[in-house]
């Protein structure tokens, strides 16, 4: 079918920087399979801006006129998800190319006030607290109950499909509102956004406080993009930020968790955490760490976030794996710190004393962004296991090497010593104790049980802890 003539200004191919050898074959496979059927497929979002700023994109997301149904029969390899927003995965191995169907404006106009889409950027993948398959008994999705909005104007649920007209102004930012045509390779932009990619510039559709009431996750959203990309904020989008962090609030605490991971364990999390201050965003996303770090300005805990979420960053740039246990050890450190240190200094290294401030700070943590059980206890496991690493008894401390938070525990130790929060001396035993061979192993044991691991020097005299932003707790 002929596609209609767009309201979008089309950028030809001649004046745009996007080469389809910088896109992934599956996602032109996906793209042309649709145009061959008779739809229109474009790539859109975070994929079409991160190529215009010469970054290799994470993932291709492609936008069709397609209904979900009519893509699913087109691929094989094929699965619908989500209750709330419908979208096509279509997988080759163990790349995932996601399709959505173009959304209606609804009521407004072009013009008037957009709507909100709350799925998560186009190119940094779906929901993870949202990976139902599709269900084809739920109600139609073009029936009565296709847009629903709850009582301060958040969307609930959003299905109602149109044409890419419409679909743009679903859209949250204009740099992740540029759509790549398949059909000649143009780009079709609505909304000025190949200029503010061009200037570095995060403008909102639309009138941000709107935006930002309709769905409060756009401001993480916009904290997230201006730490990844170097992008400035627009100042209305900023006022708007100001005004409208308290809303942040009312999101579902699974969807904070899904967004507290991008925006520290994505290769930007120290960005991400200096723009969360700045913006006056981590006071609401993570009020015990705001007020922890409010009381003990440029402390020591302070600095060893950020060394860790920097070696974080390293990790994630290196291809290595990196994990919401060992973030969230980091980001609770000043809490579960400060809940230790209200206790008498003889019971810092008691276990019980340790997992109770464990418990305390998931606690207050989990009422605002929801901490899964396998990943709380791997905190646990991690500051319990610190006395454990700082004072080894023995050929009992190898039994150590073998207990599966063992590393996590010994970077977080690394870290800790680093800054003096623990003793150097301990560090380095276990980082001899692990080059060393299972022989050599029996003999630094026994040495450190003598008080002389061979010029390791570690005492198993617990050292006094300093307080106040410089702590050294149990863990």
């Amino acid at each position: 079918m002929d596609a209609p003539a767009p309201l979008a200004r089309v950028v030809p191919r001649a004046d745009h920087s996007i080469s389809r050898s910088q896109i992934s074959p599956n996602a032109l496979r996906v793209l042309y399979r649709l145009k061959d059927a008779g739809f229109q497929g474009f790539l859109v979002g975070g994929c079409v801006r991160d190529l215009l700023i010469g970054r290799a994109p994470k993932d291709f997301d492609v936008a069709t006129n397609a209904l979900p149904e009519e893509v699913k029969r087109l691929f094989r390899n094929c699965r619908l998800i989500g209750r709330r927003f419908r979208l096509a995965h279509v997988f080759f191995g163990s790349e995932i190319i996601e399709v959505a169907t173009f959304r209606a404006a609804s009521a407004p106009a072009q013009g008037e006030e957009p709507l909100a889409d709350l799925d998560p950027e186009e190119g940094e993948g779906p929901e993870l607290s949202e990976p139902d398959e599709f269900d084809a008994d739920v109600a139609d999705t073009q029936g009565e109950d296709s847009h629903v909005l709850d009582e301060h104007g958040r969307i609930l649920r959003d299905n109602a499909y149109g044409t890419i007209d419409d679909d743009v102004w679903r859209r949250d930012f204009s740099a992740n509102a540029l759509y790549y045509n398949i059909a000649d390779f143009s780009i079709w932009d609505y909304v000025g956004g190949l200029e503010d990619v061009r200037a570095r510039r995060l403008r909102v559709i639309g009138d941000p406080e709107t935006r930002f009431r309709e769905d409060p996750v756009r401001m993480l959203r916009a904290a997230r993009f201006a730490a990844k990309l170097d992008f400035a904020i627009d100042p209305p989008a900023l006022a708007a930020i100001r005004s409208c962090a308290n809303l942040l609030a009312s999101a579902p605490p699974a969807r904070l968790f899904d967004e507290t991971l991008k925006l520290f364990l994505a290769g930007h999390g120290a960005q991400s955490f200096a723009v969360l201050r700045s913006l006056g965003l981590l006071a609401v996303l993570l009020p015990s760490v705001e007020a922890y770090f409010s009381k003990h300005p440029a402390s020591l805990v302070e600095q060893l976030l950020l060394r860790g979420l920097e070696n974080t960053d390293a990790r994630v740039r290196e291809g290595r794996s990196v994990t919401p246990t060992y973030l969230f050890a980091l980001l609770l450190y000043g809490p579960i710190a400060a809940a230790i240190e209200a206790l008498p200094p003889n019971r810092w290294h008691e276990a019980g004393a340790i997992l109770d401030a464990c418990d305390a700070a998931i606690r207050e943590l989990s009422a605002r962004v929801a901490l899964p059980r396998r990943f709380a206890l791997g905190v646990r496991e991690m500051f319990a296991l610190q006395p454990r690493l700082e004072q080894p008894r023995g050929r009992r401390a190898l039994r150590l090497l073998e207990h599966p938070r063992f590393r996590a525990a010994y970077d977080l130790l690394l870290l800790r010593a680093g800054l003096g929060l623990a003793a150097p001396e301990m560090a380095a035993w276990w980082t001899q104790l692990q080059a060393a061979a299972p022989e050599e192993r029996g003999r630094l044991a026994d040495a450190v049980a003598a008080g002389s691991s061979r010029g390791a020097g570690a005492s198993r005299r617990p050292r006094r802890r300093r307080r106040s932003g410089g702590a050294k707790p149990a863990a």
